[in-house]
């Protein structure tokens, strides 16, 4: 059976295989060689290790040049070896290049050659790095699962599936840590992707879509939107925008199998992967477009309950010593799962990439909820702002939550509480969304001052 094999198709790959790696160890072996004996002629101390740690210490050899110093006063000559045995490495590497890559192969196997022995068995290294790291991306590339880590000349251009798209370092190395983790945990429920859109809201306009569940209020889009409305900014540079979190510590998955695990916690004081993260993102965009901007960072929901009155706190502590501030945003996620277990992950395409939908709730007096004086005014900012970051990001945006809730949303007539994506939703999805946000508030001041 065995000669069967190595005669067929895949056997004469196997062996032209092993081969080709002999042939190169051979290679390497022969340049290393050639450096001991080289290095132990010039009186080199040679400590040899088998690839990874010190292959040759100078201690020996150069205590000894000290010592004839010592005795005759006269620095020694050093040996020429290396150019003596140049011709031979370039032959060599010439011969043996040609396994490591073509130019730069031969070239690396010079360089190796010419430095201490630690350049040959790093030159061997890389090879072999090389050579593993070819057999696992096409792996990959068949599973079309697993996301590859950035090369070190990019900052941002990941590999995600079969996509190539820009997602910070740290995110994809979270999530491979986190493929691997995970990679045994028991399948407790699916995550379906929705796209919400029109079909789920009560009322439309042009591209403004509202879901109203408040008890006694109708709404007319089209009225709201032409309603009482002043930004009123003086210097935009000046902090304008509050960016808080009520419910800090919410966090995204970091897979995205179509399934999830109860054993993944989705709670989180890391500011890396909570909602400081998609705050962060939010930030980043209105201080690039020139707009001054608070974001605070506070835990608030160490406790859940009273999380409200603590952020409340927060803000109006942060609103006295800077009156400048007329946005004021509760950045959140939201969380859906159905009846058999099942979670939602509302999500479009913006660009070519994935990114979590965002939904705007804008409260009102009604029923128990009163003191919000400023309710129209707030759900007319809700609308305006609605409508600039869907025109601007088509099917980013899920219908605003228009219900009997405050939320905070009292301390200014521009207050509203965003909710990116769910708990079903990536880390990478939530902070694409959140830099897509920030452009579209960035617009809406612009729009409006």
């Amino acid at each position: 059976m065995c000669k069967l094999f190595f005669r067929s198709y895949n056997g004469r790959k196997i062996r032209i295989y092993i081969l080709q790696r002999l042939y190169a160890h051979a290679c390497v072996f022969a340049v290393l060689t050639l450096n001991f004996m080289l290095y132990a002629l010039s009186g080199y101390n040679i400590r040899c290790m088998i690839y990874g740690k010190t292959i040759c210490s100078r201690k020996g050899y150069e205590n000894q040049m000290k010592k004839r110093k010592r005795h005759t006063g006269k620095t020694p000559k050093k040996r020429n070896e290396v150019l003596v045995a140049l011709p031979i490495i370039i032959i060599l590497a010439f011969v043996c290049g040609s396994r490591f890559g073509n130019v730069l192969g031969r070239t690396a196997v010079i360089g190796a050659g010419v430095m201490l022995p630690e350049g040959a068995v790093l030159s061997a290294k890389s090879s072999m790095v090389k050579t593993v790291e070819k057999s696992v991306s096409a792996q990959n590339s068949q599973q079309n699962a697993v996301i590859s880590l950035p090369s070190e000349k990019s900052e941002q251009s990941e590999s995600v599936g079969s996509n190539t798209l820009s997602v910070p370092r740290d995110i994809v190395k979270m999530m491979n840590d986190a493929e691997k983790q995970y990679a045994s945990a028991n399948h407790d429920g699916a995550i379906v992707e929705k796209k919400f859109d029109a079909s789920s809201a009560t009322s439309t306009y042009k591209n403004i879509t509202v879901r109203n569940t408040t008890p006694s209020h109708s709404i007319n889009i089209e009225s709201s939107l032409n309603g009482e409305f002043n930004l009123d900014v003086d210097d935009k540079s000046a902090p304008t925008v509050l960016i808080f979190h009520t419910h800090t510590t919410e966090c995204y998955q970091l897979m995205d199998k179509g399934w999830y695990t109860r054993d993944f916690e989705l709670r989180s004081d890391d500011p890396s992967r909570n909602m400081v993260r998609v705050g962060d993102a939010v930030t980043e965009e209105l201080q690039k477009a020139g707009i001054g901007v608070i974001h605070d960072t506070e835990i608030h929901d160490r406790a859940y309950t009273g999380a409200y009155d603590r952020s409340r706190e927060t803000i109006l502590k942060i609103m006295e010593e800077n009156p400048s501030v007329k946005i004021v945003l509760d950045v959140h996620r939201d969380a859906m799962e159905q009846n058999d277990g099942t979670r939602i992950k509302p999500t479009t395409t913006v660009n070519g990439r994935k990114a979590a939908q965002i939904m705007i709730i804008a409260g009102c007096e009604d029923g128990k909820v009163t003191s919000f004086p400023t309710w129209e005014q707030n759900l007319t900012f809700a609308l305006k702002l609605q409508q600039t970051a869907e025109t601007m990001y088509p099917g980013l945006m899920r219908p605003i939550l228009f219900s009997a809730r405050k939320y905070n949303m009292d301390v200014t007539p521009c207050s509203v509480l965003l909710e990116f994506g769910s708990d079903s939703n990536t880390i990478a999805e939530a902070e694409y969304s959140g830099h897509l946000m920030g452009k579209a508030i960035a617009e809406f001041i612009n729009s409006n001052i």
